[in-house]
C-alpha cells in the first residue's frame, strides 16, 4: 500500500516513546508544588520519534502528519471535557494550526526585570496589591498584574517578543495555574519548576565553531479541528488550556507538553 493510501502527508512517520520520562513533572517536589497550583493531574508530558528530516517551514504538515499517524492516535493523551478523564483522541483531524513559539534563552536572568522593577522584593517575596479581576484570574499581586494587566505601569518590563518566549509562556503557564490554584507568596518554586521543565524539555548543543551553547528545538503552540471544530488541546478554550510540540530536529524526537485548565487532584 502506497504511504498516500494511510493518509500520510508528506511521508512522516511517528513512532511513541512510553520509556521517555520527564523527570521534570514527576519529583516529589515538583508534584506538590503542581497540585497547590491545581494542574496536578492535568498536565502532562509524552515523546515520539519521527522518521525524516525536520524543516520548520514544513511544521504544518509535519503536524496534520501527526494527528494522522496510527503510532499517534492511540497514544496522544488528552483530558475529556465530560469526564474529566485521561483520552486519546478519537475523532478525525481536518485542520491544525501550529504557531511559531521563539525559544532563545538560555539563562534564568531572563527574569531579573521582576527583581529591577519592586514587582518581587530582593528577599523573593511577591509584593500583594489590592485584589482585582482580568477574567477568569484574581490578581492580588503585581507578578499577576505584569503577567496579565497590559495597561499596568509595570507591563512594560517585559517587551512583546520576550513574553512570546517559551520560557516565559512556561513561567506564565505555572503562575496563573488551574481553577483552584493557590499562589504561591514567593518567586522561587515558579522560577525553580520553569526552569526543571524547559530543561527537561528543550535540547541544546555545543556549536562546533563558536563553541557556544545553543538551542536546537523548535516550538510550537498546537490546536487542532475535526469537522465540528476544535478538538485538541480542548472543545473549549482557554488561555490556560494548551499543547505545545517540542521538536528536537538532531535526535528526531517530538516532545508534547499538555495542559488543560481545571480543578487539579488535592490528595
Amino acid at each position: 500500500m502506497a504511504a498516500g493510501e494511510l493518509g500520510h502527508s508528506g511521508g512522516y512517520y511517528f513512532r511513541f516513546l512510553p520509556q521517555k520520562t520527564f523527570q521534570s513533572l514527576s519529583t516529589p517536589e515538583t508534584t506538590s508544588r503542581l497540585r497547590q497550583w491545581s494542574m496536578l493531574g492535568r498536565i502532562k508530558a509524552q515523546a515520539f520519534g519521527f522518521d525524516q528530516t525536520f524543516q520548520v517551514y514544513r511544521k504544518d504538515d509535519f503536524v496534520m502528519a501527526f494527528f494522522k499517524d496510527p503510532n499517534v492516535i492511540p497514544n496522544l493523551k488528552l483530558l475529556s471535557d465530560s469526564s474529566g478523564q485521561w483520552i486519546t483522541l478519537g475523532t478525525e483531524v481536518k485542520k491544525i494550526e501550529a504557531i511559531n513559539v521563539p525559544c532563545t534563552q538560555l539563562s534564568m536572568s531572563f527574569f531579573n526585570p521582576l527583581y529591577d522593577e519592586d514587582i518581587v522584593r530582593e528577599n523573593g517575596h511577591i509584593v500583594k496589591c489590592l485584589d482585582s479581576f482580568c477574567d477568569p484570574f484574581l490578581i492580588s499581586d503585581e507578578l499577576r498584574k505584569v503577567l496579565l494587566v497590559e495597561d499596568s505601569e509595570k507591563y512594560e518590563v517585559f517587551s512583546q517578543p520576550d513574553r512570546e518566549e517559551f520560557l516565559f509562556c512556561l513561567f506564565k503557564h505555572l503562575c496563573l495555574g488551574g481553577a483552584l490554584c493557590q499562589y504561591e507568596d514567593v518567586l522561587n518554586p515558579y522560577l525553580e519548576t520553569a526552569k526543571l521543565v524547559y530543561k527537561d524539555l528543550v535540547s541544546v548543543r555545543k556549536n562546533p565553531q563558536t563553541k557556544k551553547i545553543q538551542i536546537t528545538s523548535s516550538v510550537f503552540k498546537v490546536t487542532a479541528y475535526d469537522s465540528v471544530g476544535m478538538c485538541y488541546p480542548s472543545t473549549k478554550s482557554h488561555e490556560q488550556t494548551f499543547s505545545y510540540f517540542i521538536v528536537d530536529p538532531i535526535i528526531r524526537h517530538v516532545h508534547v507538553l499538555y495542559h488543560c485548565y481545571g480543578v487539579g487532584e488535592m490528595s
